[in-house]
């Protein structure tokens, strides 16, 4: 059997644009992709902090070292600059793989720099 689990996490990142003219996704931050280990094109989980709202999405890569995360798209409606976002992304591992998992959480700074891996 497979379990559905969390694999990488990117904890309170600011959201620094939206644009809803765009076939949908959302840009991060190459450096926030690696060190959460989480791929493009990955599914993800945005969970707006600032007002409640939650959408599935894929991830597309914005430049390194921008600190960008721009919410594109139809989702765009539901999100505006400075607001905090929680994004979240699974994988499905077997009990045995799952037992010896961490998954990999990112804290970043008022910038959206990497500010330490828990």
């Amino acid at each position: 059997m497979l379990i559905k689990a969390l694999k990488g996490k990117i904890h309170r990142g600011t959201v620094t644009d939206t644009k809803v003219d765009y076939p949908g996704s959302v840009g991060i931050d190459v450096d926030l992709l690696e060190a959460a280990g989480i791929l493009p094109y990955e599914e993800v989980l945005l969970a707006n902090v600032t007002n409640g709202s939650r959408v599935e999405t894929y991830v597309v890569p914005a430049e390194q070292g921008s600190g960008d995360i721009v919410v594109l798209g139809a989702a765009a409606r539901l999100f505006s600059p400075g607001d905090i976002v929680i994004i979240m992304n699974f994988a499905y591992f077997t009990t045995e793989e799952l037992t010896k998992h961490k998954p990999r959480v990112v804290v970043p700074d008022a910038d959206n720099k990497v500010e330490r891996i828990l």
